[in-house]
């Protein structure tokens, strides 16, 4: 994996926040409060599908996939977790891992091109974070 090189899309960026680098991956909030939505996104140049992805790399995506998703079922207590990698957007492989809930301005549809996003707000956004963050230490 050559991390000099590797820059997270310019769309991924503007629209979501850094939470925390894993061994691989960047975990991203992104910049939706109508649902607890993260980014998983391996810090590979290039790489567009996980099959992109060596053996063992794609095992260790897939471990810290399992991670992400499991604090997200700890900390939002979610009905489901959708987990997904489209790229059909962005082609730079990311994953997508989403807390659902029956209440959720989509359910039971998937979340894309349901309405606008909603932002977070300054206090919100600081407190989402720092939750995230916790459950990562």
């Amino acid at each position: 994996m050559d991390a000099v090189t590797f820059e997270i899309d310019a769309q991924l960026k503007q629209t979501s926040y850094p939470i925390i680098s894993l061994s691989v991956c960047d975990l991203r909030l992104v910049d939706d409060q109508r649902w607890p939505w993260l980014l998983i996104i391996p810090r590979v140049p290039h790489a567009v599908e996980l099959i992109d992805l060596s053996p063992e790399l794609r095992s260790t995506v897939w471990q810290e996939i399992d991670h992400v998703a499991r604090i997200m079922r700890d900390q939002f207590s979610p009905h489901k977790l959708n987990i997904a990698a489209l790229g059909n957007q962005v082609r730079q492989l990311h994953i997508h891992s989403i807390a659902r809930f029956p209440e959720d301005a989509a359910w039971p549809n998937p979340v894309w091109g349901v309405g606008e996003p909603e932002p977070y707000d300054s206090i919100l956004l600081n407190t989402r974070l720092g939750t995230l963050r916790e459950g990562f230490a």
